[in-house]
């Protein structure tokens, strides 16, 4: 009778433990899942702790906080050149990331996704796929077709048109890239833009048809970095959000 109450007893105990541990795991995933769901700041208007220079350990005076703005400002002539990329210190896969850019008269710039750093790379337009930043009215590039207009996929993927505002004025800019999904799109000041296919057939096929065709490591990386781009013109960004899908 003894044995009997003792293995009844160590069952109990058995199955209790193992309810413990489903119910720790399910915790886990609810947790995980609340993250994922939810915005990380990248820049509010306070810190560029999220941020570094492309290849670099810091980020120099290029880049400052001017109100709760962020402004890449060229420096002077005479200056070493060099490039400025601003990239994150951490890495993203599949994502949603939102801000508010403002270019100067006939300025360009652009974000990117998919940086990666290695030693080969001297820019972060070597490895990742920019969307474009641009004054549609005054820059040369708008010019040289619609795949370099603001809101595109550059060089790939023509904006359907143009909602920029005025020079001075902010634009919002929301790009969403899912690579389990193979889709990406942009949306510029509640407009969609652009969408596209991505880390598929599709995607590299539309690569080969554009000046990216036969760089090695352009759209390659599915996890990288999201850089913002130093094109020799002033640029200012602020309220960088990112939520990771």
């Amino acid at each position: 009778m003894k044995k009997i109450i003792v293995s009844i007893a160590c069952l109990l105990a058995f199955v209790a433990c193992k309810q413990e541990k489903k119910e720790t795991s399910e915790v886990t995933v609810e947790e995980v899942e609340v993250v994922q769901n939810e915005w990380e700041v990248l820049f509010d208007g306070t810190s560029l702790d999220q941020w570094k220079e492309f290849k670099t350990d810091g980020v120099s005076d290029a880049w400052k906080i001017e109100g709760d703005a962020l402004v890449y400002t060229p420096p002077a002539e005479g200056e070493e050149k060099k490039n400025h990329d601003l990239v994150t210190k951490k890495e993203f896969t599949d994502f949603v990331l939102s801000l508010d850019w403002k270019i100067s008269e006939a300025g360009n710039s652009g974000v990117f996704w998919g940086v990666s750093e290695d030693e080969q790379f001297g820019t972060g337009y070597q490895t990742g796929p920019e969307i474009q930043i641009l004054d549609n009215d005054k820059h040369p590039d708008a010019k040289a077709g619609t795949t370099h207009q603001a809101g595109a996929l550059y060089d790939m993927v023509s904006p359907a048109k143009d909602v920029t505002k005025p020079i001075g004025e902010w634009n919002t800019m929301v790009i969403t890239v899912n690579h389990k999904e193979h889709v990406g799109s942009v949306t510029l000041n509640d407009t969609v833009m652009v969408t596209f296919p991505v880390a598929n057939e599709e995607w590299n096929a539309m690569v080969a048809k554009s000046k990216f065709a036969g760089w090695e490591g352009f759209g390659k990386f599915t996890t990288g970095k999201i850089g913002l781009q130093d094109h020799g013109n002033v640029v200012a960004f602020r309220n960088i959000k990112i939520k990771q899908l």
